[in-house]
């Protein structure tokens, strides 16, 4: 079973192109330690089955998925989100 991760921060990239923008994601595991990883690591984390991410908006829990642009780069973006991670790139920056 795959553990699961709140995202609460981002680390962005200069890059205008949504998809190309977020370089890291961190959080807070329930023990209080702080994490942070590439986003590709996350990707291979959620792909390989080991770990699960969320964020909390307006006290929900919204899952992150991996996506796939029109150009074949894979992504992390919430469930509710359209083709931007609007959800994720909404988050502060990580400062770990």
């Amino acid at each position: 079973m795959a553990s699961k991760h709140e995202i609460i921060c981002v680390n962005k990239s200069d890059r205008p192109n949504p998809h190309e923008r977020i370089t890291h994601v961190g959080g807070k595991d329930t023990n209080g330690s702080r994490w942070l990883l590439t986003q590709q690591t996350a990707i291979q984390k959620i792909e390989s089955g080991t770990s699960a991410f969320f964020v909390r908006k307006a006290g929900h829990v919204v899952d992150v998925i991996v996506a796939v642009s029109r150009y074949g780069n894979k992504y992390l973006k919430t469930v509710p989100d359209g083709e931007q991670p609007n959800n994720l790139l909404s988050l502060t920056e990580c400062r770990l």
